[in-house]
């Protein structure tokens, strides 16, 4: 078996780059490259990381009858990233949400954070939020949802989401097809 072939492919059916997958594994993305061309082989330990990014697990990744799908999730489950500088946190909160028609995630936007713009594409864009107050923008128009208040639109112009509130702010959004 060509273990980096078959992660590579796992990769592009996800629609990751291998910078994205090297940041949500915590890897340089010139070890995914090499691990992809096979020059080199991870520990197993890593590979699990890997996997688990790419929606799958050891067992799964060295069967290829996928026939036990999980259901449930637990908090020790969810995959969290944090970006300082633009003062949010991310957590994918179904692990291999990126196999499936849409992702959920949960974003916390510090009070004056903002999300990083993600570009026209196709699919929809959904949200709850359940804490604070949010600024959606898409393109050129704002639209603001408080506590309680959900979001829906088409991702076909340039979007991202930001806190001017007064509190931090926190929102279960989810993509059709998964891009986050």
């Amino acid at each position: 078996m060509n273990i980096g072939q078959k992660i590579k492919r796992l990769r592009q059916e996800k629609n990751l780059t291998q910078d994205e997958l090297a940041i949500r594994a915590e890897l340089s993305k010139g070890f995914i490259s090499q691990l992809e061309r096979d020059l080199t082989s991870p520990s197993l330990s890593t590979l699990d990381d890997i996997l688990e990014c790419l929606g799958t697990s050891l067992k799964e990744f060295f069967n290829d009858d996928f026939q036990d799908e999980r259901v449930v999730f637990t908090k020790n489950d969810f995959y969290e990233t944090e970006d300082e500088e633009l003062g949010f946190s991310l957590e994918w909160v179904v692990p291999n949400a990126q196999k499936n028609s849409m992702e959920p995630i949960m974003l916390t936007l510090q009070q004056g954070g903002r999300y990083k713009e993600e570009t026209a594409h196709f699919g929809e864009e959904f949200g709850y939020v359940l804490q604070g107050t949010i600024t959606i923008h898409l393109g050129n128009k704002k639209f603001k949802a408080r506590k309680g208040d959900t979001f829906s639109f088409n991702s076909n112009v340039n979007h991202y989401i930001s806190n001017f509130g007064k509190q931090e702010a926190k929102v279960l959004w989810v993509s059709s097809p998964p891009s986050f």
